[in-house]
């Protein structure tokens, strides 16, 4: 028995040893990448070029390579976070990123900035969409996160009707898978919740389990879920959905994990600049068209897609500001505006539109 153990020890010491040596040759390539990093930054600065040093297209590039590098056992995932981390601390060193979410913070919002932009990012809440847009608008911050459609509960408006006044493009997107959980404070009784704090569109989200384990409860929407997290700090009666990021920055106990209806439940973030984004390889794009009130005006806007063979992937329709009873229609289809084939039939949706704006080209959103 002793020599089992001792073969076994000494099987871990060596385990150990080849893992401290992995470690000090993974902080050696870091340590090179910053430095290369720094260099390119001194060689923008010195040809002048404008301060593009965070490019939405080269990252994904570089995220998407380090997934089909992976062997595991970490997952595809797994691996684009830590890569992602690296990116952000090396473009810290040249220029920190500074983005505006919408808020406060805990808010699935911030989750979203992170996994796109890394944690050394200066990232700044704020209280509303349209001052996320302003922000942006007004340079002072480079990039905003807006939430604008979730699976289950479908577009937000709010996002879409910014569109219509702002010239900001899109310049990504982030998917998260949104999971949600029900959570007190140290001062709540359990047999004792008479209300239910989260946002509307997360109490959406969780109400066939809110039919089945709370229906007499009250369903209380406030700003965020964040909000809600900090609501019930002082109410002994109160409970809050909210998810995990929420429950960490305001101490409370996560009562009951995963509540959503739909296991798949999960939400698209848009990423909005005022840059164009250069191809990427693997790309998306936006648009936003007004119609003339005829006949056969929807078939004239889609024919040139199907012509084309251009992968619409959303089509929503929105009311116009411009008068009564016409629309505006947002549509998002695979691949950049400036393919060949996607140029010809953007020039023809052009032709019989009353209106029409390219949103942006960006890199589809990397897992």
């Amino acid at each position: 028995m002793s020599e089992l153990k001792e073969n076994s020890d000494q099987q871990l010491a060596q385990l150990r040893d080849r893992i401290d040596q992995i470690d000090g040759e993974i902080a050696q390539l870091i340590s090179e990448r910053a430095e290369c990093a720094l260099k390119v930054a001194e060689v923008k600065k010195a040809n002048g070029q404008n301060a593009l040093y965070y490019r939405p297209e080269r990252e994904a590039q570089v995220l998407r390579r380090a997934m089909e590098r992976n062997q595991g056992p970490l997952t595809d995932e797994e691996m684009a976070r830590l890569f992602r981390e690296i990116m952000s601390a090396c473009l810290a060193l040249e220029e920190p990123v500074k983005v505006a979410y919408l808020g406060p913070e805990g808010t699935f919002t911030q989750q979203a900035a992170l996994k796109h932009f890394g944690n050394s990012a200066h990232s700044r809440p704020l209280a509303a969409i349209d001052e996320v847009f302003r922000e942006v608008e007004a340079g002072a911050v480079n990039y905003g996160v807006v939430p604008v459609e979730n699976s289950t509960e479908g577009v937000i408006n709010h996002t879409l009707d910014n569109f219509l006044t702002s010239n900001l493009l899109i310049c990504g997107e982030v998917e998260l898978r949104i999971h949600h959980h029900l959570m007190i404070s140290e001062i709540t009784r359990p047999d004792a919740i008479t209300r239910i704090y989260s946002h509307a569109q997360s109490l959406a989200q969780c109400r066939k389990w809110l039919d089945s384990h709370y229906p007499n409860v009250e369903r209380v929407a406030v700003a965020s879920n964040a909000e809600a997290a900090k609501r019930v700090k002082g109410e002994w009666n109160a409970a809050a959905i909210a998810g995990d990021m929420a429950a960490d920055l305001y101490g409370l106990k996560v009562l009951a994990e995963k509540i959503e209806d739909r296991p798949d439940n999960s939400t698209r973030f848009l990423i909005i600049g005022s840059q164009a984004v250069p191809p990427s390889g693997d790309d998306k794009t936006s648009l936003m068209v007004s119609m003339r009130n005829e006949p056969g005006a929807l078939h004239d806007l889609l024919e040139p897609f199907r012509r084309h063979s251009v992968d619409l992937t959303r089509v929503e329709t929105r009311p116009s500001q411009s008068g009564n009873w016409t629309y505006v229609f947002f549509i998002d289809f695979v691949g950049h505006r400036d393919t060949p084939d996607i140029a010809e039939a953007l020039k023809e949706v052009g032709a019989c539109a009353s209106d029409m704006k390219v949103l942006g080209s960006y890199p589809r959103g990397v897992l």
